[in-house]
Formats: C-alpha cells, sequence, structure tokens
C-alpha cells in the first residue's frame, strides 16, 4: 500500500514542495504552472512571479497569497483549495508531526489545552463525523499525512530495512514488560534498522525511547529508564507523563530516529515524545495497514491483547495470501501469552501449515531471539 494510498499524484504533477523550490524554478525561467501541486506555501511576497506564469492546470492547497492573487489564478485556470480556518490543525500540511509540535500549547498548560489535545476534541464533537467539512478536512488531513511519509520513506529513512514493534499501550514504566521494549528498540536501531511503532504508550513508548537513546552508552540508557519510571503511566496525568519523557529528550538531544504512526481514533492514548517523525491519522484502518506495509523487516509482536492481536493476524492475512517474495517475519515473544493466556501461536500455525510463510513465522522468549529472528 502506497502511504498515501489511491490519491496518490500521477507522475505527470509537479510537487512544488518549499518556497526554496518554488524559487528554484522561477529562477530557471519556468513560464506555465501546468500540472504543478502547491501546498501550504505562503507565497505572499511573490505576487510578480505568479502573475507572471500560465496558472492553467495549478493546484493550490492551502496556501497564503498577498490580496488579490487568489483571484488572479482563479480567473487565470487555476484551482484553489482555501485555508480551512474552522479546523484546528492544517489538513495539507507538508510534513510530519514532532512530538515537540503535538505537544505545543501555552507554557505550562496542561495536556488538554495542546494540539494534540485540541485535534483529539475537536474529532469527537457529536455529530462532527456527520458534517461534510469535517469528513473532507479529516480526509484531506489523512492524505497529506501519507504523502510526507512516503517522503520520508524515500529520503531520510530509505535504503534501511524497518522493523514494526507491536505490543499492549498499558505496560508501565520501570515494569519488566517496558524494558523488554526498551531494549528490542535499542538492539534493533543498532543493528541499522528503523523501528515503528503505532507511536503510543506502554510497549510502543519503550521501543521508541529504546531506539532514541540507542547510542548511549548502558549506564545512561538505564539511567533514562529509572528518570521515566518516576512517572509509570499516563494516567492519571497525561501532562506529567510527557514531561517527564520531554525532560529525558532535552537531556539527551538528537537521537536516533525513529518512526510513529499513532491515530486519533484512539485519542485516549496520547502520541509517545521519543518518535522522532510521528505521522498521526484520523482513518485507523489507514493507519495499521500503512504499519504493518511499511515493516518490510518484519514484525515484533511484544506481549498485549485485543490491539495487538488485531495487528497479528492483519500482519498474517496480508502473509498468508502474499506471494512467497514479499512474506515477511512475524515473531511473537512470549510463549506462556502467546500459548495460554492469548492463544494466538497455535492458530497462527495453523494457519501457516503448508504456505510459504510457515517458516517465517517464530515464537521466541527474549528480544534478544526476536532480532536473530527477523534477521534470518
Amino acid at each position: 500500500m502506497n502511504a498515501a494510498g489511491s490519491l496518490s499524484p500521477s507522475p505527470r504533477t509537479l510537487e512544488v514542495e518549499s518556497l526554496d523550490s518554488f524559487d528554484r524554478l522561477v529562477k530557471a525561467g519556468v513560464r506555465t504552472m501546468h500540472g504543478w501541486h502547491a501546498q501550504s506555501l505562503d507565497l505572499r511576497g511573490r505576487t510578480a512571479s505568479l502573475q507572471g506564469m500560465d496558472a492553467q492546470g495549478a493546484i493550490f492547497l492551502g496556501c497564503t497569497f498577498d490580496d488579490g492573487v487568489e483571484e488572479s489564478l482563479r480567473d487565470r485556470g487555476a484551482l484553489i483549495f482555501p485555508r480551512l480556518e474552522s479546523v484546528p490543525f492544517n489538513p495539507y500540511r507538508g510534513q510530519l508531526y514532532s512530538p515537540q509540535e503535538l505537544y505545543s500549547g501555552p507554557p505550562g498548560a496542561p495536556y488538554e489545552a495542546t494540539l494534540d489535545a485540541r485535534i483529539y476534541h475537536w474529532s469527537i464533537r457529536p455529530g462532527q463525523r456527520h458534517r461534510l467539512d469535517a469528513t473532507l478536512a479529516a480526509a484531506l488531513h489523512d492524505h497529506s499525512i501519507g504523502d510526507a511519509l512516503d517522503e520520508l520513506t524515500r529520503s531520510e529513512l530509505g535504503g534501511r530495512s524497518m522493523v514494526g514493534v507491536m505490543g499492549g499501550h498499558t505496560a508501565r514504566r520501570g515494569t519488566p514488560a517496558f524494558i523488554e521494549a526498551a531494549v528490542a528498540g535499542r538492539l534493533l536501531a543498532r543493528s541499522g534498522r528503523v523501528v515503528a511503532t503505532g507511536g503510543g504508550p506502554g510497549a510502543m513508548e519503550a521501543a521508541n525511547m529504546g531506539a532514541y537513546l540507542s547510542e548511549l552508552p548502558e549506564a545512561d540508557f538505564h539511567a533514562a529508564l529509572t528518570q521515566l519510571a518516576a512517572v509509570p503511566g499516563f494516567r492519571p496525568s497525561v501532562s506529567a507523563w510527557a514531561r517527564t519523557a520531554a525532560a529525558v529528550v532535552e537531556r539527551h538531544p538528537g537521537g536516533t530516529p525513529s518512526l510513529g504512526i499513532p491515530t486519533w481514533f484512539y485519542g485516549h492514548e496520547p502520541p509517545n515524545y521519543f518518535a522522532t517523525h510521528i505521522a498521526k491519522y484520523f482513518a485507523n484502518a489507514i493507519r495499521e495497514a500503512i504499519l504493518l506495509e511499511l515493516c518490510d523487516g518484519g514484525v515484533i509482536f511484544l506481549p498485549g491483547s485485543a490491539g495487538t492481536l488485531q495487528e497479528i493476524f492483519q500482519d498474517a492475512c496480508e502473509n498468508y495470501y502474499g506471494a512467497s517474495e514479499t512474506i515477511r517475519p512475524m515473531v511473537l515473544v512470549g510463549s506462556e501469552h502467546w500459548k495460554r493466556r492469548y492463544p494466538a501461536w497455535p492458530l497462527l500455525q495453523s494457519l501457516a501449515a503448508g504456505k510459504s510463510m510457515a517458516d517465517r513465522i517464530f515464537l521466541v522468549e527474549t528480544v534478544e531471539e526476536a532480532l536473530d529472528a527477523v534477521s534470518r
């Protein structure tokens, strides 16, 4: 699945993604904007350039212009999607989120005042899902996030295998489950892989944290785990939980990049502060499919419950029907959990019997063994 879905632009369009790229095209003497897609650009001060080119067939999404320019562009054949001032986010954004952006708000204010919380509150207003403008804004936003995710995986993270770490959101800091997930993220990042998670708390936070701090000496890594454990979970206070993580990030800036793909569908689970790149979606079904599709190096499933079980069998379905060349390793960690508490392993074995995926599923006891499994 392409991260932007079926709405990806055709090869005949030109994505004008920054003012620098716009200025370079103008400087090169381009005289037509046919096929241009300009997204979330502040084009004030570029009136002379815009007026000097043929605008027929250009598309501007959420851009800002000097007075009178929009009307002129429309009159000359451009299509302009206006900024939507009634929503608390930019539907045409051109990049992924950072934790700092999602947690932005008035200094010292509670989580409820952050951008992340305000967007979630907007998404669950009574009747919101039946409003055309709200549905359109959310769909445009998710398409833009998919576009930005495509760009990230082609550029900054391109050429490196991506391994997913899935697990329960309830794993509390300082517990063996949290430490195990953190070690998994650390080992994967130190082996040169990109860590991808669902971007939330619990095992997801731990894996992103392990990746982010993967270059720290062992003693400093465990000191950071201890510092986090002072606030074990996001309940009762998301604010205290996030600030503890932010303090660790501020103490260790420039950590190893990793990816988080959360959703406002589960908005009661706040995004973690350790995923350096956050692709947050409104549509959970799209988010789940994209997360699994991006994990070309396989997925490690730590102990979890309903959400993790859903991910196991969604991944299994794709492997079951996939060509043998596309099958990716699935590694379940913890035989007690996956054979007895939630017996996914016996069912997965039965499903895989006689299929190409049979030798790509593993049940192991430790994250060290899991790393060996995805390396085969």
